[in-house]
């Protein structure tokens, strides 16, 4: 959907932008939020911006997104400010006259950030330097939030990465039977109840307080950093929407669940379907390089865990929405969760077989980067 100059331009005023549009190009496939990269002109300086509609269907609390938003970027600007670091390590959104860094204009949610230049995304990487850099990316994100009290933002998605509550959910729906699709799934819920115990750990230790809460990103896949397109390594950490309190190992896991995956998770062939250990290693090498000096021992501990739970959480997902009717998920087909639900348990299972190997390999990043660390000072 195509919106009018005279909507672009009316955004301009509201955040006060100097100059005038000169072009305009809608980014990405718009299926949750409306993107556009916005050139504008103010004599010979030319200046590029992005500015979004957010889908408030989806995201339900705009505001709590956006004053999460202020407080994060603000607090890593000072740490880059006070370590010397390029302001494009973070990003930057527009403040309006009233010290909003939103505009409501009817049903519509706008907001604006400055363009980060010279930079790359990749969908996927095979590349070890590609998922050493992402694992840096976050490592640095967690970082520099480490001293940020993840109490003060707003749970924007309530329970998203709460898998005991995930479960619930799914016994529900399987008591419920909305579209007679249980029968047809014995296999896939009985491997799931069988899993249950384990993937449910992380939930129990938050709960008994063994874990700390920290701001976590929540969606830690690679297209989410941004590289310099000259030397390759990692710029910004971006679509920071879904950032909340959580646990560690909820975006190491999900890092590892979707860039470590052999296949994809959609894959029907389960026999392609698996953990590769040097894409592992790779992002793992980045992320607890940056975040070492940090992890609580229990935190380190639990990270190749969080990959395990955090594959069966998105099963449990999966199979729930078929058995659901499909109602959340797009499909490219009629089974297509059925098909998703299979590939992440074949890959839980994987992941559970390789759970001592996957921790002797954090355990020694973790002490090279401690001596490393010591070394530097």
């Amino acid at each position: 959907m195509n919106i009018p100059t005279q909507t672009l331009n009316h955004i301009c005023e509201v955040f006060g932008l100097p100059g005038e549009i000169v072009s305009t190009e809608i980014i990405g496939n718009g299926n949750i939020n409306r993107t556009y990269d916005v050139l504008m002109e103010d004599g010979d300086i030319r200046t590029r911006y992005i500015f979004q509609s957010i889908n408030t269907f989806v995201f339900k609390q705009p505001v709590g997104i956006m004053q999460n938003i202020a407080r994060i970027t603000a607090h890593c600007g000072e740490k880059l400010r006070a370590m010397g670091e390029s302001r494009d390590r973070v990003m930057h959104f527009m403040v309006r006259d009233n010290g909003d860094n939103y505009y409501i204009d009817g049903d519509a949610f706008w907001r604006v950030c400055e363009f980060v230049p010279n930079t790359v995304a990749y969908n996927a990487s095979e590349d070890p330097a590609i998922l050493r850099a992402a694992g840096r990316a976050f490592g640095q994100f967690q970082t520099m939030l480490a001293d940020f009290d993840a109490t003060l933002l707003h749970e924007t998605i309530p329970n998203f990465h709460n898998t005991k509550q995930r479960y619930l959910t799914l016994d529900e729906h399987i008591k419920a039977d909305p579209v007679g699709r249980v029968a047809s799934v014995r296999a896939e819920i009985d491997t799931l109840a069988d899993m249950r115990e384990d993937a449910l750990r992380l939930c129990d230790m938050l709960e008994r307080g063994e874990l700390p809460l920290r701001v976590t990103h929540n969606d830690t896949k690679i297209n989410n950093v941004l590289f310099d397109a000259d030397t390759g390594r990692e710029k910004t950490v971006i679509d920071l929407d879904t950032v909340m309190p959580g646990l560690v190992a909820y975006d190491f896991g999900d890092a590892i669940r979707f860039a470590g995956n052999r296949s994809a998770e959609d894959e029907k062939d389960l026999s392609l379907t698996g953990l590769d250990m040097e894409r592992f290693t790779a992002f793992t090498e980045g992320f607890v390089g940056e975040l070492a000096a940090t992890l609580t021992e229990n935190e380190r501990r639990t990270l190749a865990l969080g990959v395990f739970v955090m594959t069966v959480e998105l099963a449990v997902r999966f199979l729930d929405d078929y058995i659901c009717g499909d109602q959340y998920f797009k499909l490219l087909y009629p089974e297509h969760n059925l098909v998703r639900t299979r590939c992440q348990i074949r890959l839980a299972q994987d992941v559970w077989s390789r759970l001592d190997q996957m921790n002797d390999v954090v355990e020694t990043i973790y002490k090279d980067a401690l001596k490393a660390h010591s070394c530097a000072q």
